[in-house]
């Protein structure tokens, strides 16, 4: 068993899989993946979007706006989705099939209205940190593998947060599902592997 790696599992949710208001291809596919890979870490995270009903990353909430246009927000661009993951909503449950008992934690997301949120260790404004980096370091954890939902979003934007505080990072493709619009995945990849972030099948 793994001991100085942990396995982030990110964003395994009702709403990212089939029948969700932003279900990701194949999403539930990954849920048996990651069940067989969590048995060899002694250390799981797994995180979930945790939206406030009214969070300003909704499209529902800018008027004449549609879900995946994109807006100038605080500076940067930001993407517009649909209602997805509300605190407390069954959409925001984690997938039923998903059997990892031995979790260490449950991090919530994107919990800030005027916050987007995909990564794991730092809110979308680059600068709020989740805790996650010092709750791994104080477990002694020096690497972390990632597997999920979405490769193109949460998941990346994870794994390169991880090589910014200084852990190893590796993606278990097999493991994750993409949304891949408008060349999305295939910049991702190139961002995470500029990051110095390892790729991998199932190990």
């Amino acid at each position: 068993m793994r001991r100085d790696t942990a396995l982030i599992v990110v964003d395994v949710q009702r709403d990212f899989c089939a029948g969700g208001p932003l279900a990701v291809a194949d999403g539930d596919a990954v849920v048996p993946l990651i069940n067989a890979l969590a048995r060899h870490y002694a250390t799981v995270v797994i995180t979930q979007d945790w939206h406030p009903a009214d969070h300003a990353s909704f499209a529902s909430q800018h008027p004449g706006r549609a879900a995946f246009e994109t807006i100038d927000w605080a500076g940067a661009t930001q993407i517009l989705w649909p209602d997805h993951c509300v605190m407390a909503s069954a959409g925001a449950a984690l997938h039923p099939g998903l059997e990892i008992p031995h979790a260490a934690l449950i991090l919530r997301k994107g919990l800030n209205r005027m916050i987007d949120s995909y990564s794991a260790f730092l809110e979308a404004d680059r600068t709020t940190r989740t805790g996650l980096d010092g709750y791994l370091a104080a477990r002694g954890i020096a690497a972390v593998d990632l597997c999920g939902l979405a490769t193109d979003y949460c998941v990346a934007w994870s794994a390169q947060d991880a090589r910014r505080f200084g852990f190893g990072a590796r993606v278990i493709e097999p493991a994750c599902r993409a949304i891949d619009r408008d060349g999305s995945l295939a910049a991702a990849w190139a961002a995470m592997t500029a990051a110095g972030v390892a790729r991998s099948g199932l190990v």
